[in-house]
């Protein structure tokens, strides 16, 4: 369960942040605005980049593996990091393979220095090894004891906490690991990452104090729950401390694009049209939410606002009488049933806004069939492609727009869950990710938000603004 590279899933990736460290990481704080992010050395202490195919890490010295078997505490060095992208490259099955498919090999200069020589230029090899829900460094000792890293025990790293306990269906538990690298850090010595399915339990343990971030990810608390009960947390927890900003989470429906009748673009243009998106943002969001295309608002350095799609822009209003003459236009008077594939991820607003979806494509004359399935067979089907019709769903929440657009548009990629294979745009995928003028690379990269917003591959909806809360001094 807890391979990093065996899996996307966030439940997953989120674990592995508190055990294992990457060559560079994210700014975070408080001095850091929310949707920024620049890159810092995490077990790298500096970087260069010589020419447009080659990047030099210098490691820190006497950065220590955590004091568990197999690899007791011993110092990390370049093989370990040659060893974790030679598995991530490698191994089979790790869907997120895509994101170093430029790398041509990583070299151990030495003990404390790695070079990764590229294929091609590819201008986000930062981003990626910063990603949080990717590139952790992994001991090759733990995978030849355990085989891979699914196991808990496995679940060793140089990250700031220690895995002490897992229990199935019921949580971790994290201990301060004392030989972190970073003098002083991490502040909180103990952490419980609780497994609670049930809304109305999760809202009353942290009314009462349980939990010290929100519930749902990342550490934030849905809307409509909030409105329930800001008032009285004000009474009952008025040393909370929330946040509001936008959302990097992408929800969309996917689709057989490569069959009948999705294959067709004006069916994929009346999906489109018959979602209300703003009475889901009312409904939903309490009001509060934003339109998302290819990539999401969150990431407001690269997403394209809807008003900036031209002609475009028209496929994201509800209209559902253009969408049924859309589809008359292709064959289908009537309409059509399908199925939708669907896992509440554990999520009360998720679940809602499926139950308007079909409301939505109803209206239109697709009579939908939810196609409810548990979190695991979901991801191991569902999310991959593996569907009948359509699927709904979020998509992993990254900090950079390629792995928005490539793993889900490149032909064949594992997350290509709408099996896209459109020449044009795969041209723009593989343009974008070798310009590393970052003002040439954007405008590639709207361009291609509105070639998308034509074809609809992948009917995006609408994001939430998060609320975020955490009771007052936990930091880490």
């Amino acid at each position: 369960m807890f391979d990093p590279m065996l899996q996307t899933a966030y439940r997953v990736q989120i674990p592995n942040t508190f055990t294992h460290s990457r060559l560079v990481k994210h700014k975070a704080g408080p001095s850091v605005a929310p949707a920024t992010f620049a890159i810092e050395g995490d077990l790298a202490e500096s970087w260069s980049q010589p020419n447009e195919t080659t990047y030099i890490f210098k490691l820190r010295r006497g950065v220590r593996w955590h004091p568990k078997p197999p690899v007791n505490g011993r110092e990390l060095t370049a093989d370990d990091v040659r060893y974790t992208i030679e598995r991530f490259l490698t191994v089979k099955g790790n869907p997120m393979s895509y994101m170093l498919s430029s790398v041509d090999r990583v070299e151990a200069v030495d003990r404390y220095t790695v070079k990764f020589i590229m294929k091609e230029p590819f201008s986000w090899l930062l981003d990626v090894l910063a990603n949080p829900m990717a590139v952790a460094i992994v001991a090759r000792e733990c995978v030849e004891k355990f085989g891979d890293l699914r196991k808990s025990d496995a679940m060793v790293g140089t990250g700031p906490w220690m895995l002490e306990h897992y229990r199935p269906n019921v949580g971790l538990t994290f201990i301060r690991n004392p030989h972190y690298f970073v003098p002083g850090l991490p502040y909180i010595d103990r952490i419980e990452y609780l497994v609670d399915e049930d809304n109305a339990s999760r809202m009353a343990a942290f009314l009462a104090g349980k939990y010290d971030l929100g519930w749902e990810f990342p550490g934030s608390i849905n809307r409509t729950d909030w409105v329930q009960i800001k008032e009285t947390l004000k009474q009952k927890r008025p040393n909370l401390r929330t946040a509001e900003f936008p959302s990097n989470v992408e929800t969309h429906i996917s689709m057989r694009t490569d069959q009948p009748p999705f294959k067709d673009v004006r069916v994929r243009q009346a999906v489109s049209l018959a979602i209300d998106r703003q009475g889901m943002i009312d409904t939903s969001f309490e009001g509060a939410g934003n339109l998302n295309a290819a990539v999401p608002a969150g990431l407001v350095d690269w997403a394209l606002p809807i008003s900036q799609m031209g002609d475009s822009a028209k496929y994201f209003r509800h209209d559902p009488a253009e969408a049924r003459r859309l589809l008359a236009a292709a064959g289908y008077p009537n309409g059509f049933a399908a199925s939708l594939c669907f896992t509440t991820y554990g999520s009360t607003l998720l679940s809602d806004n499926a139950q308007l979806v079909l409301k939505d494509l109803k209206t239109i004359g697709i009579t939908t069939k939810l196609d409810q399935r548990e979190y695991g067979a979901f991801i191991a089907s569902c999310y991959f492609g593996k569907f009948d019709s359509m699927t709904f769903g979020p998509q992993t929440p990254f900090l950079d727009p390629d792995n928005f657009l490539f793993g889900m548009h490149y032909p064949g990629e594992a997350k290509n869950q709408s099996h896209v294979d459109d020449p044009i745009v795969t041209d723009m995928l593989i343009r974008q990710r070798r310009i590393f003028d970052v003002a040439k690379r954007r405008e590639v990269i709207h361009d291609l938000q509105r070639y998308l917003a034509r074809q609809q591959y992948y009917v995006q909806l609408p994001s939430g603004i998060y609320v975020s809360s955490c009771r007052r001094g936990s930091t880490s």
